[in-house]
């Protein structure tokens, strides 16, 4: 979560880099008046003097900081990207020794497993991942709202060939269909959303990974690439499909017999509490016809 004081923020980011607060302070110090003594940067940073040398010492061993001058020593900052660059490349030389020892250690069988996520930057990332990660078929199922943070994803994803379609809870077809590229149907032909439709996304990528998600006040999901699991999924976003393309066909007569929204149907099977929601959603629908 990001501090509101940009000073604040930056301190945090560089203590996220495994650099300590003393440290992060004596950096960010350094770069507003270098060259500097360590007296200097104490005195800038608002640092105990008898720590400031020690503090460059450790940022010398870590190259975010060089000293220049002797007599008094005086210190130089790194340039930040420089300094990032470097960070940047040997964190992904140890990501890549990383998974090549730990590969060695055996297969872990991860597809087994249905692994949580929570909060709404992780299932976000998740999304993201499995549409650029996508080959061959797209099937969402979710509220125009949650999708639209991922709408260029899906766009590019389509333009590599990918079989996208989403079952929309909302009114905005042509907004993500990019014209025809991605096929959108609207969930039972009007898109009103039910009971927990307004929070929920469902998604299946090229039959291997399936994702499902609450995005409320308390956003959580799971994630899986468990076969059995994801055919289920699979299979219900499928049967969402069909249901979009038989309302096409006889949507009217579905609604004559079980009202706007399913009505009749859902009341026997809802819990009360969505039964008395979707009841005022159908009735202001209605009352705006």
């Amino acid at each position: 979560m990001e501090t509101a004081d940009p000073q604040q923020q930056l301190l945090a980011d560089l203590q996220g880099l495994h650099f300590s607060d003393y440290e992060s302070r004596a950096y960010l110090a350094l770069l507003k008046v270098q060259p500097a003594t360590a007296y200097e940067v104490a005195k800038e940073a608002g640092l105990p003097k008898a720590n400031s040398y020690s503090v460059l010492e450790s940022l010398s061993r870590k190259e975010a900081v060089q000293p220049v001058s002797e007599g008094p020593v005086r210190y130089m900052a790194t340039p930040p990207e420089v300094l990032l660059s470097g960070i940047v490349q040997a964190t992904e030389r140890r990501a890549a020794r990383l998974k090549e020892g730990l590969n060695r250690l055996g297969d872990v069988p991860q597809h087994e497993f249905v692994w949580s996520m929570t909060g709404a930057h992780a299932i976000n990332n998740r999304i993201s991942q499995m549409i650029d990660a996508s080959t061959t078929h797209l099937w969402i199922k979710g509220a125009e709202n949650h999708l639209e943070s991922h709408r260029d994803r899906l766009k590019a994803a389509a333009d590599r060939g990918v079989e996208i379609l989403i079952v929309l809870f909302g009114t905005k077809v042509e907004h993500f269909s990019f014209d025809g590229t991605i096929t959108v149907m609207l969930h039972e032909g009007n898109g009103i959303p039910v009971a927990m439709a307004p929070y929920l996304v469902s998604m299946t990528r090229d039959f291997e990974e399936a994702l499902v998600a609450e995005l409320g006040d308390q956003p959580y999901g799971a994630y899986t690439r468990n076969k059995p699991v994801v055919n289920i999924f699979d299979s219900l976003i499928r049967h969402e499909i069909y249901f979009c393309e038989i309302f096409a066909v006889f949507g009217e007569e579905i609604q004559s017999r079980f009202g706007p929204a399913l009505f009749e149907l859902r009341k026997k099977y809802l819990p009360r509490v969505h039964v008395e929601s979707l009841r005022a959603l159908v009735g202001k629908a209605e009352a705006e016809i």
